[in-house]
């Protein structure tokens, strides 16, 4: 895979001007507000995984509007007091999967809570999210272009609360110590663990963003030669009189710009060669950092990022502050 943005030094060098609107932080204080009363502690049903090893539960959060957003829970088997905790959102067309699958942080002797995407599922792995709100007219097949006309309209106004509805949920899981909470994702998820860290008003351990999406989204969409950006510049090619409209909304999910309010500690990864992620917008994120943080550039590497080879680098960045 040949490279289709800037190079290593000039991503290095990367500071774009991204318009950050004026009522940004109002915009999600008012959409915290509205998603109603504190989560209250989810109840947790054990699963059949056949492994010997790892527990597996269900749970159910109530999302954005009050909608029930599913996850689940590994835990080492007959862990015993709180642990650290890894909480993983998931790439774009993912759901949950199988009780089985993912297991590493479980495993490596954390609590591991995974966030099912609204109305995702269907590429890699199976969800079981529902996403009750209506598709506008006029939107490109995907999740993009859902509701792009307004921000309260957006979709990701929905899962970015979701996500912090998700965090909220996992403090209060006597299994999990609220003090030793990391959370992470690949792609989508890593947009999505920015956007929680960022708007998330209790503590949190660290942030661990692979390859993020939903990054410098003006650069995106006018650079990634692949999806899912492309679905908003497909959007554009029909709507030509919305481009202004469009980009003023996605500036406020722009994890680029919700960067910049993280306090938690962080550990990026970015792959230069990323046909679907372009890297200069996930170095807009990391820039925008604007406390403790570290970077593993993968030169060489398309979408896949590092790999499992930066996944061990992940563990050894979780044992060092979370335990």
């Amino acid at each position: 895979m040949p490279l289709t943005d800037l190079t290593l030094d000039e991503c290095l060098a990367y500071r774009p001007h991204l318009p950050e609107p004026a009522d940004l932080d109002a915009f999600w204080r008012r959409t915290l507000a509205e998603a109603g009363p504190a989560v209250q502690r989810p109840d947790l049903t054990p699963v059949a995984n056949g492994l010997a090893l790892v527990d597996t539960y269900e749970l159910t959060v109530p999302g954005f509007g009050g909608h029930p957003v599913h996850g689940r829970l590994h835990l080492p088997a007959g862990a015993g007091g709180p642990l650290g905790c890894v909480v993983e959102y998931l790439g774009y067309g993912r759901g949950v999967g199988l009780p089985h699958e993912n297991l590493t942080y479980a495993c490596a002797g954390y609590a591991h809570l995974v966030m099912d995407t609204r109305g995702q599922g269907w590429s890699a792995a199976p969800g079981r999210t529902d996403d009750p709100a209506p598709q506008l007219a006029g939107a490109v097949p995907g999740f993009l272009t859902r509701g792009l006309d307004h921000p309260d309209d957006y979709y990701y106004r929905r899962v970015y609360t979701d996500a912090v509805r998700f965090l909220a949920a996992a403090r209060t899981l006597p299994q999990v110590d609220p003090a030793r909470i990391a959370v992470t994702g690949i792609s989508q998820g890593g947009g999505i663990s920015l956007a929680a860290a960022a708007l998330t008003d209790g503590p949190l351990a660290g942030v661990l963003p692979d390859v993020p999406f939903l990054c410098d989204f003006p650069r995106g969409v006018r650079t990634a030669p692949q999806p899912p950006f492309t679905e908003i510049a497909e959007y554009l090619r029909l709507h030509r009189d919305r481009t202004t409209r469009t980009f003023a909304t996605l500036a406020y999910f722009d994890a680029a710009l919700l960067a910049a309010r993280i306090q938690a500690p962080a550990l990026f990864s970015i792959a230069m060669m990323d046909p679907i992620c372009p890297p200069s917008g996930c170095f807009a994120a990391y820039h925008a950092h604007p406390g403790e943080k570290s970077l593993r550039v993968y030169e060489f590497n398309g979408h896949e990022g590092g790999g499992e080879v930066h996944l061990a680098a992940k563990l050894a960045w979780l044992r060092e502050r979370i335990g």
